[in-house]
């Protein structure tokens, strides 16, 4: 009995000594490191410049004139197109939140512009004048979806635009004692319509940032009631049907308020 109580005695000695052994030569392997990933949530604000162009088609509203000597008659008739271009400058303000790698906003944007174009009339009548179209103000009013690949963001826009834009017809040569580039009617306008857009956004610093955006301006057709100089001919008022679209394209940078770096695993 005393032999068998010795034999169990030193195998379980030998079992403890090996499972110690075990365990002084299992290496320590240490957690992952975390990784620093960038987070778009918060408030921002920066500024941007860059061009634009516009299309403007005008078209006259029928309308009745009756001049000395002459019967009544109706006019109506297109004025031809010309492209609107030059340059934009302003800022944006937005806020931005963030799940998982997709990335929401909201965002409004101001613009000055001096987008600029003319073209000869086409319509008889008119003739020995010019259209002019200038777009002096751009504002956009949008929401955001975009895909984050750590510090860089693609993202889509849209949402509302608003232009401030200015009209007028000019003569292209003296006509009389009026000398060539005299003024002959004016109108103006606040066009409301819609935009789309889509950009890419770099963060080169934790809270700063660098984008380049392109935006198409869906702004319709509208009636401009077209005043004339009474030096010129004041029976000629009437409206024009003006159309118009804008491409915008635009370099940004933004800075954003306590911008955060989550660590993940």
């Amino acid at each position: 009995m005393n032999r068998f109580s010795l034999a169990v005695s030193i195998v379980a000695i030998s079992a403890v000594s090996a499972s110690a052994a075990d365990f002084a030569t299992r290496p320590y392997t240490k957690a992952p490191p975390a990784i620093a990933a960038y987070d778009w949530s918060g408030f921002y604000i920066g500024v941007n410049g860059g061009g634009a162009w516009g299309r403007k088609c005008w078209d006259v509203d029928p309308f009745t004139l009756a001049l000395p000597g002459i019967g009544p008659f109706t006019v109506a008739g297109s004025e031809g197109c010309h492209t609107a271009s030059g340059g934009t400058a302003g800022g944006q303000v937005g806020y931005r939140w963030q799940r998982a790698a997709w990335v929401f906003g909201l965002e409004a944007q101001g613009d000055w512009a001096d987008l600029t174009g003319s073209n000869p009339s086409q319509l008889a009548l008119f003739d020995g004048l010019a259209n002019r179209t200038k777009i002096g103000a751009i504002g956009l009013f949008t929401g955001q979806v975009g895909y984050a690949w750590n510090n860089f963001l693609l993202y889509a826009k849209g949402g509302a635009a608003v232009t401030r834009d200015k009209y007028e017809s000019f003569l292209t040569g003296p006509l009389g004692p009026l000398p060539a580039g005299f003024v002959s009617d004016r109108g103006s306008e606040t066009r409301w319509g819609g935009v789309v857009g889509i950009g890419g956004e770099y963060s080169f610093m934790p809270n700063w940032s660098l984008a380049l955006e392109y935006d198409h301006l869906f702004m319709g057709d509208r009636d401009v009631a077209m005043i004339y100089d009474p030096a010129f001919v004041a029976a000629l008022n009437h409206n024009e049907r003006i159309r118009q679209d804008i491409d915008m394209f635009t370099a940004r940078i933004n800075y954003r308020f306590g911008a955060p770096v989550v660590a993940r695993y």
